[in-house]
């Protein structure tokens, strides 16, 4: 479409046999390897997966946590949760909060729910990397790790982003020296276009790909990590990694405007939030409206503030708390809240419980094959460099999940034995007619689901095409100041101030989303966005027409 107030940064990719889409080039390049190789989407979802642990190690790792959204070429969707849960040795007053209110809730004395080995959950992200291959992939897991040792073994050039990332953690870095020694060579941080050489880290990849996850979950890998952390205080045990399990979750699904939207289910509050807020806007003629008008950006902040009033109901491990899927999701609810939403004035809506944070510095890889396999991934180490130290030996860094747990005891996020951690990943497939149409997901935490919205929105109210609608400038909010990126036009913020909003104007709202748009033709186009190194790589061509010879038979004479 045209007219738009934005310009893309990036170009799509398009392709007919496959396409992988991920947040660095390497982790597309590893994933689109194993398509040319003959495996399918999930291998080579695992293959950027484990290539991104080298090349975006500030986002992602084998210790940290996520969610896989899969949909199997005959149509069946599922969620490998793989997210991470609190130790056995963890209790409700484990760590002592500094406050009880806001911006401080989340803190606690010595920071040793955010920084250190006292802040290390148990991680689920190796094993759902491997169950995913193992039960839906056709390639051996020693092929998948081949790209992510050579990367960490010969090394590669770090961008601007990583530098920039490893800069702003610097302070925290330099206080491990294992960690240091590898972003921090003389005392400085690793400036973009250096080489990032992960020796110890390419031989624990080595060691996995010849034991497979038992070498962290039980083995001696685990072993040699549990008393590393145990000796600087933390509270994970050998028996919390071999007693880890993976759970199988049915997703939540939901219709807008004659397509079928599916998300992740709880403990992920991402879909069921996605299907709250497009129940509600879909009472709107938001096409009518256009993207980046006032009245438009007005109903979608009110349905973010309405969605996150709502959203203490949904944030919670389902094995601890009754969670109301149903009613959030349903057209009737929708109603409801719908009729209350004054369209000229911004209203407030009464939240639930204080919400705790989340990590913005995750990961999203989209990828699909020629078959029908698709997944939509998103994975974490929770903070930027997760723990912000390195398992001695490894070049393994550890999460920080413990950080999403609520430190105060008594509520309904407070930390448990065996707990997961609540997320706002919305890693997500939409259908029509039941055949896949987009995919999409992306790094952001708290505003993560609100993107996704509004990429929806972007694509099936304003006609978008993946490339724009993964660009377009967003909008986020809580129920505080209303948060709008630079690119959203200055005549529709002057009027949602009249409306009385008040507005923060930021760079960017959450990260890097990738997506993928299906044709009926059976072609694909591949988008990423320019908030992160993101890269879409397509395969198009093919093998040779059977019965094809190099020196053909000399034509007969007739």
């Amino acid at each position: 479409m045209s007219g738009l107030p934005f310009e893309c940064e990036k170009r799509p990719a398009t392709g007919t046999r496959g396409m992988v889409v991920t947040n660095h080039p390497l982790a597309s390049a590893a994933g689109a390897e194993m398509l040319a190789a003959g495996g399918n989407a999930i291998d080579a979802a695992v293959a950027a997966l484990f290539t991104l642990s080298v090349v975006e190690p500030m986002m992602v790792g084998i210790f940290g946590g996520g969610l896989s959204h899969i949909r199997l070429a005959d149509g069946r969707h599922t969620v490998v949760d793989g997210l991470s849960c609190a130790p056995s040795a963890a209790r409700p007053d484990t760590y002592r909060p500094v406050s009880d209110r806001m911006p401080d809730y989340m803190e606690t004395e010595g920071r040793e729910n955010a920084v250190g080995a006292t802040s290390v959950a148990v991680p689920g992200n190796l094993l759902g990397w491997c169950e995913a291959a193992s039960r839906h992939g056709r390639l051996p897991l020693a092929d998948l790790l081949e790209p992510a040792i050579r990367h960490a073994r010969r090394g590669f050039r770090i961008t601007e982003y990583l530098s920039g990332c490893i800069a702003e953690c610097a302070p925290d870095l330099a206080a491990d020296a294992e960690i240091a020694r590898l972003f921090l060579p003389n005392g400085r941080p690793l400036a973009a276009g250096e080489r990032l050489v992960s020796g110890d880290y390419a031989e624990t990849l080595a060691a996995i790909a010849a034991q497979g996850p038992a070498a962290l979950h039980g083995g001696e890998l685990g072993r040699h990590a549990v008393d590393a952390l145990a000796a600087r205080g933390g509270l994970l045990s050998l028996d919390d990694l071999a007693g880890f399990r993976l759970v199988d979750r049915a997703p939540v699904r939901g219709s807008y405007r004659g397509h079928e939207i599916i998300g992740p289910p709880p403990p992920s509050a991402g879909g069921v939030h996605v299907l709250q807020m497009l129940n509600i806007l879909e009472g709107f003629d938001l096409r009518g409206m256009g993207f980046g008008s006032a009245e438009s950006m007005h109903l979608l902040a009110e349905v973010l503030k309405i969605a996150f009033a709502d959203r203490a109901a949904a944030t919670a491990d389902p094995a601890f708390v009754s969670v109301p899927v149903e009613r959030l999701v349903s057209k009737e609810y929708a109603g409801q809240r719908r009729a209350a939403i004054d369209t000229r004035q911004a209203s407030e809506w009464l939240p639930g419980v204080a919400l705790p944070r989340e990590s913005a510095n995750t990961t999203h890889v989209s990828v699909a094959d020629r078959d029908g396999n698709i997944v939509a991934s998103t994975q974490t180490i929770n903070s930027l460099f997760g723990a912000r130290i390195m398992i001695p030996g490894t070049g393994i860094i550890p999460n920080n999940y413990m950080y999403l747990f609520d430190p105060h005891p008594g509520k309904a996020l407070s930390v448990a034995p065996g707990k997961r951690v609540t997320t706002s990943t919305a890693p997500t497939i939409v259908l029509r007619d039941g055949r896949p149409r987009y995919v999409l997901g992306l790094p952001g935490g708290l505003r993560i689901f609100g993107s996704v919205m509004q990429a929806l929105v972007n694509l099936i109210d304003h006609g978008m095409t993946m490339q724009q609608a993964v660009e377009a400038p967003r909008l986020w909010t809580q129920g505080q100041e209303l948060e709008v990126e630079q690119g959203l036009p200055e005549a529709g913020r002057a009027a949602l101030r009249g409306m009385g909003h008040r507005l923060a104007v930021v760079p960017h709202v959450a990260g890097g989303m990738n997506g993928i748009e299906f044709a009926d033709d059976g072609s694909m186009t591949g988008a990423a966005c320019w908030r992160a190194d993101g890269t879409a790589i397509g395969l198009g061509g093919g093998l040779a027409r059977p019965n094809t010879r190099f020196w053909p038979e000399a034509p007969r004479a007739t």
